[in-house]
């Protein structure tokens, strides 16, 4: 009897010490060493939105003591951009980080996912995604084309754009080079703009030597690298067809699947990271950037009432044309704006009211 405990003791220590060996392969087979690339949307010029995939890379190999390596890469280097959720979807690219309006030509679905002109702000956006059912409305859109998508980061309300000259009346608009994509060119279209995709470093020779009439590009923080106030001093706000544009994560659809649930865990960890880190950097530096705009000849200007009105309408006609061409878009739409008229009531309740207040008690020094 004596001897019983230490005998039991000494079973126990060797049986763990007989199945630790065993557990080394188990630990390894839910823990595989894995190197995914991320192919970006965004230049690196664009520290936020490329400095968002480089940070994701960085969690989730700290997070995985380094065996789930992933490794950034800016558009070009991979696949180029117009080709990047292909490339995703077939799987030749793992993740890709940018808006979902590279997807407008498979579904125009896909232009819901990141901003819908006259849509959610940044906060409804993210409230619609993850708690008003829009996350598994466009989880069944994306299915289709074998990708699975993660709010990766929002840019927060975008400026409307620099131009050469102000815009004054709705009939200014008419026949101007404007660059601009998504649904925000499909709206502008509508009021008699010619849309042009040129890209972020090309929008400076285009506006000096007038090819382009005016640009949008993001807000402040980033516009201020261009320098377009030199050649296109007018800078209009709001951008109304990103009033919160959310930057998703793709994921190739079979080999998210495939991950271990640990994996798939830490992605979504580092993805919800990655979002706040996004929109806090914007909402910082925005403030600064824009005083240093001004400082240097931006001339700021909003949108006449009769613009926004005009593009209002132009954006509703879009939508009804839209949904009679695409089931999920019309499903999509109308779910995200039975949602925006709850969120808005609400902001006007409290939110607007406070901002308000805060503005007027600014000027007031």
């Amino acid at each position: 009897m004596p001897n019983t405990l230490p005998r039991r003791a000494l079973l126990s220590a060797g049986l763990a010490t007989a199945a630790a060996p065993l557990a080394t392969p188990a630990l390894a087979e839910a823990a595989p060493e894995l190197t995914w690339r991320l192919g970006s949307g965004f230049p690196k010029t664009l520290d936020i939105l490329f400095g968002a995939s480089e940070s994701f890379a960085r969690i989730v190999g700290e997070a995985t003591d380094g065996r789930f390596k992933i490794q950034p890469a800016a558009p070009g280097e991979i696949v180029p951009n117009e080709g990047l959720l292909d490339a995703v979807g077939s799987g030749k690219v793992e993740i890709g980080h940018a808006s979902s309006n590279l997807g407008f030509a498979k579904d125009p679905a896909f232009g819901l996912a990141t901003a819908t002109p006259f849509g959610l702000n940044a906060r409804g956006q993210s409230a619609w995604w993850l708690q008003g059912g829009a996350g598994e409305l466009f989880a069944e859109v994306f299915a289709k084309h074998g990708l699975v998508a993660l709010p990766g980061g929002n840019t927060g309300a975008q400026m409307g754009g620099w131009f050469r000259k102000e815009i004054k009346t709705t009939a200014d608009l008419q026949g101007l080079k404007i660059r601009i994509t998504g649904l925000g060119a499909q709206v502008m279209a509508k009021l008699g703009v010619s849309p042009q995709a040129t890209a972020g470093q090309d929008l400076y020779g285009a506006l000096e030597s007038k090819t382009l009439d005016g640009a949008e590009w993001i807000g402040p923080h980033d516009d201020d690298r261009l320098g377009l106030q030199k050649v296109a001093p007018v800078y209009h706000f709001p951008g109304f067809w990103e009033g919160g544009a959310m930057m998703l994560f793709w994921f190739n659809a079979e080999k998210w699947k495939a991950l271990p649930k640990a994996y798939r865990a830490v992605l979504q960890a580092a993805a919800a990271q990655v979002s706040a880190e996004v929109q806090a950097k914007y909402d910082a530096r925005n403030p600064q950037a824009l005083r240093r705009l001004v400082a240097v000849g931006a001339q700021l200007r909003p949108f006449p009432q009769e613009v926004m009105e005009a593009a209002l309408k132009a954006a509703n006609d879009l939508y009804g044309e839209l949904s009679a061409k695409s089931a999920d878009f019309k499903r999509i739409y109308e779910a995200m704006k039975t949602f925006r008229n709850e969120e808005y009531l609400w902001f006007q309740v409290a939110e607007y009211t406070y901002d308000n207040f805060m503005i007027r008690a600014r000027a007031r020094g």
